[in-house]
């Protein structure tokens, strides 16, 4: 029986991991702010018991620590940890009220990542069992789009991090695995006001993602199309790029987003 624990697990792209990986058997560490949605999660799952709650936000690195040592004391080690917690937000740098939006992206989804990484490692070195790191990145980190700045950049520095992990950890046996989502039906991305190619329900999008996480790969981008794509945007020299992606669709700034 696997042991994972899950940060942002209480919707999108966490909550159908939790739900994945509880149908098919494993015991659950879930993480996200919202201690009422979480506890709910919980409470669906199959064999509730089998499952921990920790209501905290991954920016609270104390926090963060207390929780993955309590889950290794629970249930005697860590199987696959997955960074997921993650936020988005449209951002420019020409307004100075946005600089609160970067440091929090980065924040979240940078440090935090790093952060639920770092407590776990001694405990899977230790263990017998093979062991997965997990972040997620996404296709917007492949190249920077206009007006996500910030997103843009986190995810770039989470594809990067996760590479030089995985070299760190190769000769202890732990495999740090890379996934790069594209376009997933949550309520991250109902919020963008502009076509999604390929958009893929969360649901499915966990199937395949645990799929690759077991078969311990480096990098995998879901859905297959845009991994093509995001080939595509690596080999294209800057002025096609530009070209093409110079008037591109932006997500909403925090300051012009409807509450959530």
């Amino acid at each position: 029986m696997s042991r994972v624990f899950i940060t942002g697990a209480s919707s999108g792209i966490g909550e159908a991991l939790a739900r994945e990986y509880a149908s098919r058997g494993a015991s659950l560490g879930l993480v996200a702010r919202r201690a009422d949605v979480l506890a709910a999660l919980a409470a669906s799952l199959p064999h509730p018991e089998r499952h921990a709650v920790y209501p905290l936000d991954v920016t609270d690195h104390a926090a963060l620590r207390a929780a993955a040592h309590d889950f290794v004391a629970r249930f005697g080690g860590a199987d696959i940890v997955i960074a997921n917690a993650g936020v988005s937000h449209g951002t420019l740098t020409e307004h100075p009220e946005d600089q609160h939006v970067f440091d929090t992206i980065l924040a979240t989804n940078v440090s935090a990542t790093v952060a639920t990484f770092t407590p776990f490692i001694a405990t899977m070195k230790a263990q017998a069992s093979p062991c997965r790191l997990v972040g997620i990145g996404s296709v917007a980190g492949i190249r920077g789009l206009p007006g996500a700045g910030a997103y843009s950049a986190s995810k770039a520095a989470v594809l990067c991090y996760c590479e030089s992990l995985r070299l760190e950890l190769k000769p202890f046996g732990i495999k740090v695995v890379t996934i790069a989502p594209g376009y997933i039906a949550t309520p991250m991305t109902a919020k963008n006001a502009y076509p999604m190619p390929f958009l893929m329900p969360a649901a499915r999008f966990a199937e395949r993602a645990v799929r690759a996480i077991d078969a311990g790969d480096s990098y995998r981008v879901i859905p297959w199309q845009m991994g093509w794509v995001a080939k595509l945007l690596r080999a294209l020299p800057n002025a096609l790029y530009d070209l093409a992606f110079g008037q591109a669709p932006r997500k909403k700034r925090q300051v012009d987003a409807p509450p959530a």
